[in-house]
């Protein structure tokens, strides 16, 4: 990870994207948190602590996965919004470094490149600053798979992931749905937890998501003009124009992140997005499963959650999460939750954790649709 403000190969001392800056732009813009006393935000911190380390024995249990010492080189950290901010922002850094090069490169072989670099990286990290902040108020918990070692927010000394709770989003949300806070925490806990145990017990399973990414951006078009005219097709798209042929059509409604995306790219997406389906979903069908077990009141927090995420909220939340493609992916996640819940009634959690063997294992976006199929592949030789 390179340091703030230093260039490329080119030397033109401009980043494509000023970091400082979007961290800053997020943090003044983020919605403060709801209103609770110091001693309430200790015990929110304290508790939330408690129950990720009570979540790793009852995710153990449930789906079998030994996770060995690995989980214990991933830390647990209770965050605040702008602790939240700071962190994507860093990983965002760390994961899009290579790219940003070779487009800081090709910029500054052109003819007034650097100076449109320093007002273009500014420009940037506003927007991913404006991106943040919308999204820091909203996620509740999330497991940092390519997390750099940091002072502030230190991770695991490879490299290879925290898990960041938001105190300040979980309790606004438990707020809002009136429920027991204590269950509540318990089973964000239990969600998140999953999705550490599956990176902690599958040891190939970072690596193989990180040459999928690192694919997936090396087949980006460098090329400024030809990218500007895809974000100008996609905002035309967004905006509810006449499509003029089927290509538009089918572009209509999706999101930004897609429609500026080569042919090779959907593909490596395919893959990505069947693997992100099947780890959501895993991480569902273990939270619901765990939940009557330790978490009383389970059933109420579900169909009240499930209600919120259905009905969204205002209609500028509604359009961001159409123009960043928000909507297809709690799709994708409820089919993961049903390509789990189908394996495992067919072939019992040991069969379903056949799915953790290699990259070969995993299934295609096809069969997160068509769980039966992959039961067929994986569990069912050939005949002859």
């Amino acid at each position: 990870m390179t340091s703030s403000g230093s260039g490329s190969g080119n030397g033109s001392g401009a980043e494509m994207v000023d970091w400082k800056l979007a961290v800053a732009t997020a943090s003044r813009l983020v919605r403060s948190g709801p209103e609770v006393s110091r001693d309430e935000a200790r015990d929110v911190v304290a508790e939330l602590r408690r129950h990720a380390k009570s979540s790793e024995e009852h995710v153990r249990a449930f789906t079998g996965m030994a996770t060995g010492e690995r989980a214990a080189d991933t830390p647990v950290l209770v965050v605040d919004r702008p602790g939240w901010i700071r962190a994507n922002v860093a990983g965002f850094r760390a994961l899009l470094g290579p790219l940003l090069e070779r487009m800081q490169d090709r910029r500054g072989s052109l003819p007034g490149g650097n100076v449109l670099g320093a007002v273009g990286g500014k420009v940037t990290g506003v927007e991913l600053g404006m991106l943040l902040s919308f999204l820091a108020s909203r996620v509740l918990g999330q497991y940092e798979t390519f997390a750099p070692v940091s002072r502030e927010l230190p991770g695991s000394e490879d490299g290879g992931g925290r898990l960041l709770l938001v105190a300040p989003n979980i309790v606004h949300v438990e707020r809002e749905l009136e429920v027991d806070p204590h269950d509540f925490r318990l089973w964000v806990c239990l969600h998140e937890e999953t999705h550490r145990t599956q990176f902690t017990a599958v040891p190939w399973l970072r690596d193989h998501i990180q040459g999928e990414i690192q694919a997936f951006l090396s087949e980006t078009e460098v090329d400024p003009a030809t990218l500007l005219e895809r974000v100008r097709e996609a905002f035309q798209s967004l905006a509810g124009g006449h499509a003029q042929d089927e290509e538009q059509q089918e572009r209509r409604g999706i999101g930004i992140v897609e429609l500026v995306q080569t042919p090779a790219q959907r593909e490596i997406l395919g893959r990505l997005t069947a693997v992100m389906s099947l780890l959501e979903g895993h991480a569902d069908y273990v939270m619901d499963g765990v939940g009557p077990q330790v978490v009383p009141s389970v059933a109420e927090i579900r169909e009240k959650f499930q209600k919120r995420r259905a009905s969204g909220a205002g209609r500028l939340d509604v359009a961001l999460r159409k123009l960043l493609g928000l909507d297809a992916k709690l799709r994708q996640y409820r089919e993961g939750e049903r390509f789990v819940r189908a394996v495992v009634d067919e072939v019992g959690m040991e069969g379903f954790n056949r799915v953790w063997t290699s990259p070969n294992t995993l299934p295609t976006k096809a069969e997160i649709a068509k769980p039966a199929d992959w039961v067929a592949r994986v569990h069912r030789r050939p005949e002859g």
